[in-house]
């Protein structure tokens, strides 16, 4: 009787012994998987059984309840670290598909495995208690039940709640951060010797949280083959949420087609929010998949790197190639490229990888989770990968140069090169834009301009491309309520003259440059770019407009001043066209201030304000929200994001260039009209926004 009930104990089962589930089975008769524990519970002494007294029985019977837990846990730890799944790998592709598709087929899980081998450990500790009892009851004499029951019943508050756990965890199909969250709460418990073995089995868990981390933040690769760290890539959650697999590709070959390691910083991963444990904070998260990320820049660099220093960025080539309109940027050289190992180790030095590994291994050594130390340790980690991703972006790619080349060209401040162009392109912009040749149409003002007013030290023009938006695409809203003036008749397209106002600029960066100008900041310059050109090209035409008319008073005073006769009887046209100088002064008082406005109050503040960031900030992340700020503030207080103050400067503009090209040709009697509208107008909106307050009656005194 007694093996009978050692055997039990560990989970075999004989005649005294049995296991009524099985005899169940044997029956045909199945107990339901959603029976309460306590039925669940099949271990029973045979009911034949006579010699033994209820009292014995009734003890007897709790205590191989401990058996059968054993027996569970023990089938829960084999079938969870069996590494059968390895062979998977030399699975054929229609054996994998048809494992795939049962729905029964258990899914590998190293957290589960982790989970286990915690299990071996405490089942091993009552394992090694049994066997004491058994050395011990069969060397002295002593009261079997009461030994065996004073020997075991520590285990009556551990093996059950870790029954109902892995029965929770198999019945929900618990994995990954899941079961770290699960294991997380069944540690607040009030039992000392349960809370003890369930931080065991998280500390298990953890183990394989801080190898994947240990991946992805030393080395940026993403070690998770069964999709349980709460990092993932991107195509993972595109399959799961039902977008295709072309779409994905688009948008990967829309960023880049050549490097991959810019889809990966834009597009390639994600946070996974099923498998981030609770007690991981979300700006935790951020920080790791941030680090991993950088980790994975600095690590393996462009094939085609370019740093400041590189001989091709010293030695640019000047003449047409210079100036070329479609240059997107000095063509690589072969001895311009450089080692992309060598240049990894210098991006992220073996020591830095060494300091990242030490915070990584003493959380993982320390016998609990501290959430604090953890989050100190991402902290410092995540500091570091934007320290090295700064020095990178900033002092070796030359971010500063980049940032002035972009304010010189989309944001006006060479002045001198867009006047330039402007009046070169003057003639051009009084008809409306060719759908077939517009683009090449711009290109030779463009040079002119740039051979005239752009040094050979400018190094940054070569990056700098025109471009005009196809005829077909919907234009921006500041485009659509130009009204259509001339247009060709020679059969082509006809396009309104206010087409022009499509023209935008492109600037060619390259790698890690391609991380901090993304197409959504480009596209931001682009828009500010617009609305410059066209502010200035308005001043211009009102300043040419007036130069003009001054010179077409000069020769009327010329032709007539030997006729005294004429002139006493005809009116001096400055006299009947007064009332437009006014207006045409009110309009340059408008658009010059609103330009001095822009360019000095908002722009130069603004970037002093971006330069004072760049020099005290050195953390990638803290820039990138600087720049942002930047661009946002520059949108805002130039009021593009206000639709209806924008609407308005356009529309005034719009007056404006219709004013200007009207008052040259004002010899005709259509024109004259037309600037007669325009001034009464105007005349119109003036009063309306500068209408005197009406007075207030008053009272009769009495």
């Amino acid at each position: 009787m007694l093996h009978e009930l050692l055997l039990a104990l560990v989970g075999y089962t004989g005649d005294l012994i049995i296991d009524e589930r099985e005899h169940h089975k044997s029956l045909g008769i199945c107990l339901s998987p959603d029976a309460p524990i306590s039925e669940q519970r099949s271990f029973k002494l045979a009911s034949d059984i006579s010699f033994i007294d209820p009292s014995e029985r009734d003890l007897i019977e709790k205590l191989i309840t401990l058996g059968f837990y054993y027996r569970e846990l023990d089938r829960f730890a084999t079938k969870s670290r069996n590494l059968s799944w390895i062979r998977a790998a030399d699975v054929s592709p229609l054996d994998r598909a048809s494992e795939l598709s049962n729905p029964k087929s258990e899914k590998p899980s190293v957290y589960r495995r982790a989970i286990a081998n915690g299990l071996v450990e405490i089942l091993s500790v009552y394992k090694s208690a049994v066997l004491q009892l058994e050395q011990k009851l069969l060397s002295e004499t002593m009261p079997i039940l009461a030994t065996v029951t004073q020997g075991l019943n520590k285990f009556f508050v551990i093996l059950p709640p870790l029954y109902e756990l892995i029965l929770e965890i198999e019945r929900d199909d618990i994995r990954g951060g899941q079961l770290l969250n699960l294991l997380h709460k069944r540690c607040h418990c009030g039992v000392p010797e349960l809370q003890a073995c369930i931080q065991r089995l998280l500390w298990h868990g953890h183990q394989v949280l801080y190898n994947q981390l240990s991946s992805w933040m030393i080395y940026g690769i993403l070690q998770d083959q069964h999709g349980e760290f709460f990092i993932r890539r991107q195509e993972d959650r595109d399959v799961e949420y039902g977008s295709s697999l072309s779409d994905t590709s688009e948008k990967l070959v829309r960023l880049s087609t050549v490097d991959t390691s810019l889809t990966d910083w834009h597009l390639g991963f994600h946070i996974f929010l099923d498998m981030l444990p609770e007690y991981i904070h979300m700006r935790v998260a951020e920080s790791i998949l941030f680090a991993g990320k950088a980790i994975r820049v600095l690590r393996n660099p462009s094939p085609a790197i370019q740093f400041q220093d590189a001989p091709s960025n010293q030695q640019t080539k000047k003449g047409s190639q210079k100036f070329h309109g479609s240059a997107v940027g000095v063509p690589f050289q072969k001895e311009a490229f450089l080692d992309v190992k060598t240049i990894g180790e210098e991006l992220l030095p073996q020591s830095v990888a060494d300091k990242i590994e030490t915070m990584l291994l003493d959380l993982k050594e320390s016998s609990e989770f501290h959430k604090r130390s953890f989050e100190c340790s991402v902290d410092s980690i995540r500091a570091i990968a934007a320290s090295h991703l700064w020095q990178l972006v900033v002092v070796r790619a030359d971010l500063n140069g980049h940032l002035k080349a972009l304010k010189d060209y989309f944001l006006l401040a060479k002045g001198d090169f867009f006047q330039c162009f402007l009046e070169e392109s003057r003639q051009l912009m009084r008809l409306p834009p060719r759908q077939s040749t517009a683009e090449a149409d711009l290109m030779v003002p463009f040079q002119l301009a740039a051979i005239k007013t752009i040094g050979e030290e400018d190094k940054y023009f070569s990056r700098v491309s025109l471009q005009m938006p196809s005829f077909g695409i919907t234009l921006k809203s500041s485009q659509r309520d130009l009204p259509k003036t001339k247009a060709y008749t020679d059969g082509s397209s006809e396009t309104s003259v206010g087409g022009w106002d499509g023209i935008a600029l492109e600037y060619s960066v390259d790698w890690p440059l391609q991380l901090f100008f993304t197409q959504e900041v480009l596209s931001k310059y682009r828009r500010i770019f617009q609305y410059l050109l066209r502010l200035k090209r308005t001043q211009m035409e009102l300043e040419k407009s007036w130069a003009s008319v001054m010179h077409q008073e000069h020769t009327y005073f010329a032709k007539h001043s030997k006729d005294q006769m004429n002139c006493s009887i005809s009116q001096p046209p400055q006299q009947c066209f007064r009332p437009m100088w006014r207006v045409r002064e009110h309009m340059a008082f408008l658009i010059r201030n609103l330009q001095f406005y822009i360019q000095v109050d908002v722009i130069e503040s603004q970037w002093n304000v971006l330069q004072s960031h760049i020099q005290d900030s050195h953390d990638f992340t803290e820039l990138v929200g600087f720049h942002q700020e930047y661009l946002s503030a520059l949108i805002s207080q130039s009021f593009l994001d206000i639709g209806s103050v924008s609407r308005i400067l356009d529309s005034i503009m719009t007056l404006c260039l219709q004013f200007c090209w009207n008052i040259e040709n004002q010899e005709s009697s259509q024109n004259t009209s037309e600037l007669e509208r325009i001034t009464e107008a105007t005349a119109r909106g003036v009063l309306n926004v500068v209408r005197p307050r009406p007075s207030l009656p008053v009272l009769n005194q009495q």
